[in-house]
C-alpha cells in the first residue's frame, strides 16, 4: 500500500516537472503579447513591420522595424550558408571516418566550443575577424559578412553534436547492406547513412538557426548596429535582438512598448521557422 502511494506521489511530481516547461512558455507568451500587441494595434501592423525608419527620438517618432527584420534574415542566412555544410561534413567525418585517437582530441574541442560564452566569441570576432574583413573589403569591418562568419562558427557545436548522434543512430544493417551490394564506403555514407539520418540532421539545423536568430551579445560587437536598411554585405546592420538590447535600458513609454512589440515579432518569426521546418521534416519522413 505504501509502495503504491509513493509511486502515485512520484507520478504527480514527475507530471508537475514535465508541466513546468509548458507553464513557462505560456507565461512568456502572455507577458510578451500583452505588452506588444496593444502597441502594434495602435501604431499599425503594416507601419510597424514594413516601416523603413526607426527613430524613436523624432517628433513624431518612427518605429519601422523592417531594417532590423532584414538584418536578422541576412546574418542568419549567411550563418546557415557557412555553418550548416561545415557542421554536417564535420559530423560525418567524426562518425564514420575519424580514427579513435584523433576523435579523442576533436570531440572535446567541439564540446568546449559549446560552452564558451557568446561574449567571448564576440571579442574574438572583434579582434580577429573585424580587422581581416576590414583589410579585405574596406570600411569598418563591422558588417553582415563578419556577423555571418561569427554566427556560422557559433552554431557549429549544435549542428555537429546532433548530426553526429543521428548518423551514429542509423542501424548498422544499412551500412552492411549497402557494402554487400558493392557500394564503396564513401558512397554508402553519402547515399545511405546521411539520408537515413536526415531527421536528426534537420533538427540540428533548426536548433542552429534558432541559435543564430536569438544571438545578441556577440552580434552587437561586430554587426555595426546601424538601424537602417541593409545597403550591402560590407555595410553595418542591426538585428531584432540587438535592437531590443541596445535601447531597452533607456526606453520608456511608447518606445518601450515598441521594443516589446519587436520581441513579439521575433517570437512569431521563430515559431514560423520552426513550424515550416517541422512540416518539411514530416514530409521527409513519409
Amino acid at each position: 500500500m505504501k509502495t503504491k502511494s509513493f509511486e502515485k506521489f512520484m507520478e504527480i511530481i514527475f507530471l508537475i516537472s514535465a508541466s513546468m516547461s509548458i507553464v513557462a512558455i505560456i507565461l512568456i507568451c502572455l507577458f510578451i503579447f500583452a505588452g506588444g500587441i496593444p502597441f502594434i494595434s495602435e501604431y499599425g501592423l503594416s507601419n510597424f513591420l514594413f516601416g523603413t525608419i526607426w527613430k524613436p527620438s523624432n517628433n513624431p517618432a518612427s518605429y519601422g522595424i523592417l531594417p532590423m527584420i532584414l538584418g536578422s534574415l541576412y546574418v542568419t542566412v549567411g550563418a546557415i550558408i557557412l555553418g550548416v555544410p561545415i557542421g554536417i561534413m564535420t559530423a560525418t567525418y567524426l562518425a564514420k571516418f575519424c580514427n579513435k585517437k584523433l576523435y579523442k582530441i576533436l570531440k572535446p574541442c567541439i564540446n568546449l566550443m559549446a560552452g564558451i560564452p557568446s561574449i567571448i566569441y564576440g571579442f574574438f570576432a572583434l579582434t580577429v575577424l573585424v580587422p581581416i574583413i576590414r583589410n579585405i573589403f574596406g570600411g569598418t569591418g563591422m558588417n553582415i559578412i563578419t556577423a555571418s562568419i561569427l554566427l556560422g562558427i557559433m552554431i557549429l557545436p549544435t549542428i555537429i553534436g546532433m548530426s553526429e548522434a543521428s548518423i551514429r543512430a542509423v542501424p548498422g544493417s544499412y551500412y552492411e547492406g549497402s557494402m554487400a551490394l558493392g557500394a564503396s564506403h564513401e558512397r554508402t555514407i553519402v547515399s545511405v547513412m546521411l539520408p537515413a539520418a536526415k531527421s536528426g540532421i534537420l533538427s540540428s539545423v533548426i536548433l542552429g538557426i534558432g541559435r543564430a536568430i536569438g544571438e545578441t551579445m556577440a552580434v552587437i560587437l561586430v554587426a555595426g548596429n546601424q538601424a537602417r536598411m541593409p545597403a550591402g554585405l560590407t555595410k553595418g546592420v542591426r538585428t531584432l535582438t540587438t535592437n531590443i538590447v541596445i535601447e531597452m535600458a533607456y526606453a520608456a513609454d511608447t518606445h518601450r512598448e515598441a521594443l516589446i512589440a519587436t520581441a513579439v515579432v521575433l517570437f512569431v518569426f521563430i515559431l514560423i521557422i520552426n513550424g515550416l521546418f517541422m512540416v518539411v521534416k514530416r514530409r521527409g519522413l513519409n
